[in-house]
C-alpha cells in the first residue's frame, strides 16, 4: 500500500517521459518525476520517497523532505492567505493548506504557527490545523510516572511550557523546572514526573529524584574541568546562580555535590569547590 502523507519504500519498475515509476508489494504504481530522479538507478532496486498530492491533486512521489508528515507536529511559516484559508511552508513545490476552521488564531503570512498535519477523509488532502490539542489524548495514558519520553515543545503557559509526549499526550513542564531556553517546535528527551488523579502530566527534562544524581555530578565534574577545577558556588548560593552555571536546581546541585563529596572527588570551601 502507497501511504499519502508518509515516507514509503517503493520499487523502480520502469522508466517514462515524465520520470520513473515505483511500485508497492502490492503492484500498485506511482510516478516520481524526472526533477527527483536520480542521476544513477537500477529497475528493481528500492528508494525511498514521499507521498502527496501535487498541483493537479495525483498522487505522486518526491525526494524531497517535508518539514512535518501525517500524524506529526511542527512550527511552520505561513506563506499566505486567501479566502480559503492559509498556505504553510513545507518544504514542497505545493504548500500545506491550513482552513480557517482549523486556525486557533486566524494566520497571517509571514506569521509563524505550531500545527498538526492529517487526512481530511472528506476530501483525502493533507492539511494542517494548529488546534493541536484536539489530536492529543489523556483519558488513556501510555506512560508511566519516571520514563524517559519524548518531548515536541507546543505552547507557553502561566505555569510554565506545555508540551506533546510521545505525539499522544499533553504534559507540561512547571517553570521551577525549565533550566535550559526552549522554543515552540524544539524536539528533546524528557522524564515523566508526576500523573495527577485528573490525567493531567507533569513533565521534566532531567531524571527524577536519585535517577538524576549521576547525569547532574557528571555535569559539575565536567564544569570543574573547564574551569581550571573551580566553582564559585556553594550551597549558599543564589538558586538563579546554579542555574545560569549549571542548568540545574539548587536541590539537584546540592544532591549532586554530595554525591562527589562521598566519593572524595571534589573539596567543598567557604568560596566555593574545588576539584581534587
Amino acid at each position: 500500500m502507497i501511504n499519502l502523507g508518509e515516507y514509503n519504500t517503493l520499487e523502480i519498475i520502469r522508466e517514462s517521459e515524465q520520470g520513473i515509476y515505483l511500485a508497492d508489494n502490492e503492484g500498485n504504481e506511482i510516478l516520481l518525476p524526472n526533477r527527483y530522479v536520480p542521476e544513477s538507478f537500477i529497475i528493481w532496486e528500492k528508494i525511498e520517497v514521499f507521498v502527496y498530492l501535487d498541483n493537479e491533486e495525483r498522487l505522486v512521489a518526491v525526494t524531497d523532505k517535508p518539514y512535518i508528515k501525517k500524524g506529526d507536529f511542527a512550527l511552520l511559516r505561513c506563506n499566505a492567505v486567501t479566502e480559503h484559508g492559509a498556505f504553510l511552508d513545507w518544504g514542497m513545490l505545493k504548500e500545506l493548506f491550513c482552513p480557517f476552521g482549523e486556525q486557533a488564531f486566524k494566520m497571517k503570512k509571514g506569521g509563524w504557527y505550531f500545527v498538526y498535519c492529517f487526512l481530511d477523509e472528506k476530501t483525502n488532502r493533507l492539511v494542517a490545523s494548529s488546534k493541536t490539542n484536539q489530536f492529543l489524548d489523556n483519558k488513556e495514558l501510555t506512560v508511566k510516572e519516571f520514563e524517559e519520553v519524548d518531548l515536541i515543545v507546543s505552547h507557553p503557559s502561566d505555569l510554565g511550557m506545555n508540551v506533546i509526549i510521545n505525539k499522544k499526550h499533553l504534559g507540561l513542564i512547571f517553570k521551577d523546572d525549565i533550566f535550559q531556553d526552549l522554543s515552540v517546535g524544539d524536539r528533546l528527551k524528557g522524564y515523566i514526573k508526576k500523573i495527577r488523579p485528573d490525567n493531567k502530566i507533569d513533565v521534566v527534562l532531567g531524571q527524577i529524584g536519585y535517577r538524576n544524581i549521576e547525569p547532574n555530578a557528571d555535569a559539575i565534574m565536567i564544569e570543574l574541568r573547564d574551569n581550571s577545577g573551580y566553582l564559585k558556588l556553594t550551597d549558599k548560593s543564589n538558586p538563579e546562580d546554579i542555574k545560569q552555571i549549571l542548568q540545574m536546581s539548587k536541590k539537584s546541585f546540592k544532591k549532586a555535590v554530595g554525591t562527589l563529596y562521598k566519593q572524595r572527588l571534589i573539596e567543598i570551601k567557604e568560596d566555593g569547590i574545588y576539584l581534587i
